[in-house]
């Protein structure tokens, strides 16, 4: 998933490192032996990992100006119904052109295999909670959309018209296409920057 970010985002130069609640952070690079250790080392870092699970935050190394990189992910644990997720938050410069949102989530999604997921905007989402009352734990969904195989199956097929099928056999819908978007997030965030999410959970 590491370096499908950086193939879809150019102001990523492949290079990865630790932020760990405690202790040093360590550089990675995006393949599988790098990642077995960061994990490992995060278990051995805390006492309680093999009952909540193991936290693992990561921060792009030597991005463009402007732009930040983070991702964040919880999996493992004992408890049956312990939420597995992952966020992945990227910060970019007001002028930067519109993300790829639909293929980072594909990377997502075909890399975590997740129960649902979506992009949002955080100025959206907090001018929802501003003048809608939304409240976290409200049901919503961003512009674009996940939902694994088994929640597809059970939605009408005409309520899916925009998506497309991924490897994992979960469906990838486009809710609102950027020109539709883009309007309402500029009236929103906050001049210079602009920050969005892609959130994963996993049953």
């Amino acid at each position: 998933m590491l370096d499908r970010f950086a193939r879809l985002l150019p102001q990523v130069t492949g290079t990865w490192r630790t932020a760990p609640a405690s202790g040093p952070a360590g550089v990675l690079q995006p393949d599988e032996p790098s990642l077995l250790t960061a994990l490992r080392t995060a278990q051995a870092a805390d006492d309680w990992s093999a009952a909540n699970g193991t936290s693992l935050r990561l921060l792009a190394e030597n991005t463009a100006p402007g732009w930040k990189v983070e991702i964040a992910a919880l999996a493992g644990g004992t408890p049956e119904y312990l939420l597995q997720s992952l966020v992945a938050t990227i910060v970019s410069p007001d002028e930067a052109s519109d993300l790829p949102d639909a293929e980072l989530l594909a990377a997502v999604a075909e890399s975590w295999v997740p129960d649902y997921g979506d992009v949002s905007d955080r100025a959206v989402t907090s001018a929802l909670k501003k003048e809608a009352g939304f409240r976290i734990g409200t049901p919503s969904v961003g512009w674009v959309g996940y939902l694994s195989a088994g929640r597809a199956a059970r939605a009408p097929a005409a309520s899916l018209p925009d998506s497309r099928t991924l490897p994992t056999g979960g469906a990838l819908l486009t809710i609102a296409p950027p020109e539709t978007r883009r309007p309402w997030s500029r009236r929103t965030r906050p001049s210079g920057t602009r920050a969005r999410w892609t959130r994963c959970p996993t049953p």
